[in-house]
């Protein structure tokens, strides 16, 4: 196979949507992804309006898919007391089912080669990349985007020091038939973690919650876990009790971290979650990996644009931006995720915002970006 322009490693929403936008101006781009489409993944398939723009712009409306409109937020403490408030840009649910799968065939109407294999090795020889697969032969690129998610073997190859950082976080997560406001995202705090609730597309509710794992690991299995800790939140209890999961099983992963992360890594870019992970707590993880593959795309298109730029000026660049955008918004969600881990901490805090009700709004900002612009 021929030299590509742009190699991209791992086909979620990172990846497929810099696939789609540097293929849009003409570049040669290859996307390798391990797994099958479509599939199911952890994830709170609530994404805020910031991205519409952007994927509109791209060829891609998510309301064509069914996805479901979303206004409003509410917030619960460990006891139940809640607060709801108006989401400043509000949102859509749509499922990573649906999403990743219509990304992919965007991306492939657009030229982009999907090759579907495991990349095992990355290495940068004489200005350019060697990319090494289980299946193929050896590929080259002139940029490789590292877009394979939270913690992959990858990582160790390129021996990323955040792998020797506590990892204490588990996540569980499935569809559900159940009446839940359809305009309504909630986020239920319990002890050691929180779960997010949504509509998405079909009539289907996502649940989905992380949980330290320390404390976890005290109880059998899931549904213990959840019968014993999950349920001490009543408002969580009665959205489980009343509602019938679709899934044979939750999907679970373990080893989530949210410690900082290079932004670059022996020259490879990295995007998405590999880059960077927003507390689930926030709401934002599908919205800033959207976002952060703009920012790149944008950034490996100014060399394509502009040969007298190095390539030393082009990772400059792209760490700048990206820590622009989403630095404070990585710090606020550390801080607020310490607030709903302890129970008094929570409590006061649902407390404070019911007599100062516009604080809740600043915060919601304070983790969510401006409108992005078109193409």
């Amino acid at each position: 196979m021929p030299p590509k322009d742009v190699i991209i490693a791992g086909g979620g929403l990172a990846g497929l949507t810099c696939a789609i936008h540097l293929s849009h101006f003409g570049l040669n781009v290859l996307l390798i992804e391990k797994n099958a489409y479509p599939k199911h993944k952890v994830c709170g398939e609530y994404v805020s309006n910031e991205v519409l723009p952007y994927l509109n712009s791209l060829g891609f409306d998510p309301f064509e898919y069914g996805a479901k409109k979303i206004e409003r937020l509410a917030i619960s403490s460990q006891n139940g007391d809640q607060i709801i408030a108006r989401l400043p840009l509000g949102g859509f649910g749509l499922s990573r089912y649906t999403f990743d799968n219509a990304l992919l065939e965007k991306a492939g109407s657009k030229g982009v080669i999907c090759l579907k294999d495991t990349v095992s090795d990355i290495s940068f020889e004489g200005d350019q990349f060697r990319v090494e697969t289980k299946e193929n032969p050896a590929l080259y690129a002139k940029f490789v985007i590292g877009a394979f998610g939270k913690r992959s073997l990858l990582d160790q190859k390129l021996d990323r020091d955040f792998m020797e950082s506590k990892a204490p976080f588990l996540a569980a997560k499935a569809h559900y038939n159940g009446d839940y406001p359809e305009d309504l995202v909630g986020l239920y705090n319990f002890p050691g973690g929180y779960c997010g609730v949504s509509n998405i597309e079909n009539n289907a509710l996502n649940l989905c919650y992380i949980a330290d794992y320390a404390v976890f690991k005290k109880y059998k299995n899931l549904k213990e876990f959840r019968e014993k800790v999950i349920f001490k939140n009543q408002r969580i209890r009665d959205i489980f009790e009343q509602s019938e999961m679709k899934f044979d099983k939750p999907l679970t992963i373990s080893q989530i971290s949210f410690v900082s992360k290079p932004i670059v890594e022996d020259h490879v870019l990295m995007c998405g979650d590999s880059a960077g992970m927003i507390h689930p707590l926030c709401g934002n993880g599908m919205g800033m990996a959207i976002r952060s593959a703009r920012i790149l795309s944008d950034t490996i298109l100014t060399y394509f644009g502009d040969q007298s730029v190095s390539r030393e000026e082009i990772e400059k660049a792209y760490i700048r931006q990206w820590n622009l955008n989403f630095k404070k918004r990585v710090y606020t969600g550390r801080i607020l995720a310490r607030f709903f881990r302890k129970d008094y901490l929570s409590k006061y805090l649902i407390k404070i915002l019911k007599i100062y009700p516009a604080l809740l709004p600043m915060i919601i900002s304070s983790t969510h970006g401006k409108p992005m612009k078109a193409i």
